[in-house]
């Protein structure tokens, strides 16, 4: 852990530390709640506000986290740290026509039958596996994918929490 690195996200003014916190999860509301918990006394407590944040957002703050994440097997655009982050993230995907044709006919049938851009914790996945769980998930209810979502959501914004915090060079969770 980067002692450092949190003791200068601690002493951030708040509207500071919520920019920096935007860079792992799109939600102003959700930035908000974990800026407002600091000082923090190490990186799992601020892991852990921010899953508690996660869980209590309104679904249309989740959707608006959701919207700032690219497609499955899409390069994020751009030179800011969540679109490099998403880009390390997805790096297993295979560069290859037949896998990125197959994940933007999956995305395609996500988006229309759930409004919203599929989420996986894409860190230390193939392509394919990101296939087969997709799969899975289009025959989830809404209820069950809203649930879900919040869970892949809440692990991929912990992650960017810890490599914020430089506390974090992990592979997969």
């Amino acid at each position: 852990m980067s002692v450092s690195a949190l003791s200068r996200f601690n002493s951030l003014p708040v509207g500071a530390a919520e920019v920096e916190l935007l860079s792992c999860c799109a939600s102003p509301a959700w930035a908000h709640a974990v800026a407002a918990g600091r000082p923090y006394p190490d990186v799992a407590a601020v892991t852990g506000a921010a899953g508690a944040a996660l869980a209590r957002l309104p679904w249309p703050e989740v959707a608006q986290a959701l919207a700032a994440h690219p497609r499955i097997g899409s390069r994020a655009a751009g030179e800011r740290r969540d679109a490099a982050w998403s880009r390390r993230e997805q790096a297993g995907v295979d560069r290859d026509d037949r896998t990125l044709s197959a994940l933007a006919e999956v995305n395609e049938a996500y988006e229309a039958r759930f409004g919203h851009v599929l989420l996986i914790f894409a860190t230390g996945k193939s392509g394919d596996e990101m296939l087969d769980i997709a799969q899975v998930r289009l025959r989830n209810d809404d209820a069950v994918e809203r649930r879900v979502v919040r869970e892949e959501l809440a692990k991929i914004a912990a992650l960017r929490v810890e490599r914020l915090l430089g506390a974090s060079e992990a592979v997969a969770r």
